[in-house]
């Protein structure tokens, strides 16, 4: 197995969370927290080699290390590591790839598959499934000491911007079905905002122009107007950054809207915004609680989020332009 060439001889610090994009912006504040309590170490986070753009854009981290997923042990000699985090999650699999990395330090929850079998480090504390993501892994570093804000989810300014200022952003994508908002409320939406004056563009994923297009022929808007599978990550960080309003489901585009304290609109299906909502600020999270089948996988969108209207949807945005 081949080892990395860190660029100098500083210690290595570093956290494990190989997911998608929002997964990434709601760990950042542990990520900066853990920054400042190691400032003499490289920071490196092991995460998908796709979020790259964005790993540059939050403050205190030197470098990342792609990593698929856990499916493999990390390419690195046991003891290379001088303290790792695990960022990802609860269960034995994650754990088994930082505990192979035997650094001098680690910093993870407790996992009964593993911690039942041998005593475990005492400052690790359960898992408790029922917190916020920010919160949970905020209150991880606080059982190692390390002081960190859950509130602090800012990201660095993009570097990358295109001429788009001042929009109204509807990301009309989500990775899993049961976060789809139906494309024809988009449409009302999106129509309704242009004749409201805003100058209203459309985003999602290169998979998902299609259906941004569908979106803009429902809008009545020009396709010059999608974004979808035309921006990089960097970009499309730029255009929320400089957005007026944000429209998402509860994916990422929502948690750049939060990174940059822009104005937001955001749809939640199966999962809850208790667990996974926007930090205080000008955001406001639309569902039906009641509703809420809960399953992420499931091929059609989740009752929750079909019991949010578009004039629920407009209602909103008016308030937060007002």
């Amino acid at each position: 197995m081949t080892s990395p060439r860190w660029p100098d001889d500083r210690p290595v610090l570093l956290a494990l969370r190989t997911l998608k994009l929002g997964d990434l912006l709601v760990a950042v504040p542990a990520v900066k927290g853990l920054a400042r309590a190691f400032p003499s170490h490289r920071v490196v986070l092991a995460v998908p080699g796709w979020l790259e753009p964005i790993v540059r854009l939050v403050e205190g981290v030197d470098e990342l290390l792609p990593t698929p997923g856990l499916d493999e042990p990390l390419p690195l000699d046991p003891g290379e590591i001088d303290v790792a985090v695990n960022l990802h999650g609860s269960g034995p699999e994650s754990r088994r790839l930082v505990d192979l990395l035997q650094a001098r330090l680690s910093i993870v929850h407790r996992v009964p598959e593993i911690d039942d079998l041998a005593p475990g480090d005492p400052p690790m504390p359960d898992w408790q499934p029922e917190l916020g993501e920010r919160d949970r892994w905020v209150r991880l570093l606080a059982a190692y000491d390390i002081p960190a804000d859950a509130a602090d989810v800012g990201l660095l300014s993009s570097g990358d911007r295109v001429d788009v200022v001042g929009a109204a952003v509807v990301h009309v994508g989500a990775f899993y079905p049961s976060r789809q908002w139906p494309v024809e409320r988009f449409g009302v939406v999106a129509r309704e905002l242009e004749a409201r004056g805003e100058h209203v563009v459309l985003t999602g994923s290169a998979g998902e122009r299609e259906r941004a297009l569908a979106v803009a022929s429902a809008a009545g808007l020009p396709t010059s107007r999608v974004l979808a599978g035309e921006l990089g990550l960097a970009e499309f960080a730029g255009v929320v950054e400089d957005a007026r309003l944000v429209v998402s489901a509860d994916t990422g585009a929502a948690h750049l809207a939060s990174a940059y304290r822009r104005p937001s609109v955001v749809l939640f299906g199966p999962a809850s915004p208790q667990n996974w909502g926007p930090p205080p600020g000008p955001h406001v999270v639309l569902t039906d609680e009641s509703k809420r089948r809960g399953d992420a996988f499931a091929t059609d969108p989740d009752p929750a989020i079909l019991a949010v209207t578009t004039d629920d949807v407009l209602a909103a945005a008016e308030g937060l332009l007002a």
